[in-house]
């Protein structure tokens, strides 16, 4: 598949997405989201709804989701939905295959970032339970900047780094990472095992769909260079 960004230059920087992309918490955040509605008396939400919400900044989501849920409510919401995702936090696992991928990644000295529909305390409290503290260079989550779709925490990422767009590669599972890096300016691959379907990412055609990591990982440590030696 030929490259779609600059001239073919190969990626300096891989931003993954973090729910659904690196890590197997679709079924726990839309499950979090219907016992959070039940808990506060609001209509409980199609789980397919619920999934594809996921990556969205929490007032986004909560509009699309439960758009009966009164103003007034809306921190009962978060908190009740908070308490059941942290019952289950501990639990999630890794897709197989992902953690190889980020090493292989950090050997190549390829740098490597985080662009989520995360708090900045929850992706914390997640790279501390993954041991991967320190392990990326940048990051940006939804309650630091505009929420995805928005591409400012792309442009963000991108002047943190020092990096051109055509250096920098989006890897998501969603809709709205695919439309936050095209808004970007930024090349994109998606993964069909997340929590939006194939046929959803293959209409806004990133470069690639991939079923599983280690297709993934095949495809970018043929397309990326060390961060120092591949060219400014």
């Amino acid at each position: 598949m030929a490259l779609a960004h600059g001239q073919g230059a190969p990626f300096r920087a891989l931003v993954f997405d973090w729910d659904g992309t690196l890590v197997d918490s679709t079924g726990l955040i839309a499950e979090s989201i219907l016992q959070a509605a039940a808990d506060v008396g609001v209509p409980v939400p199609d789980r397919g709804l619920a999934a594809h919400v996921i990556g969205l900044g929490m007032m986004d989501a909560l509009a699309r989701v439960v758009p009966d849920l009164p103003r007034d409510r809306i921190a009962d919401f978060v908190s009740r939905f908070q308490t059941h995702y942290r019952r289950g936090e501990g639990e999630i696992r890794f897709f197989p295959g992902a953690r190889q991928l980020l090493q292989a990644l950090r050997e190549r000295g390829v740098l490597l970032a985080v662009a989520t529909g995360k708090t900045h305390a929850g992706l914390a409290r997640s790279l501390e339970i993954a041991g991967l503290q320190g392990q990326f260079a940048a990051t940006r989550c939804a309650d630091q900047t505009h929420p995805k779709p928005h591409p400012a925490m792309l442009l963000e990422l991108q002047q943190a780094l020092g990096l051109q767009p055509a250096h920098m590669l989006m890897i998501g599972d969603t809709s709205h990472d695919l439309q936050m890096a095209a808004s970007a300016g930024v090349a994109a691959v998606a993964v069909a095992y997340g929590a939006h379907p194939r046929a959803e990412l293959e209409r806004l055609a990133p470069l690639a769909v991939f079923d599983a990591v280690p297709q993934l990982q095949e495809w970018v440590l043929a397309r990326t260079a060390p961060a120092e030696l591949s060219g400014g």
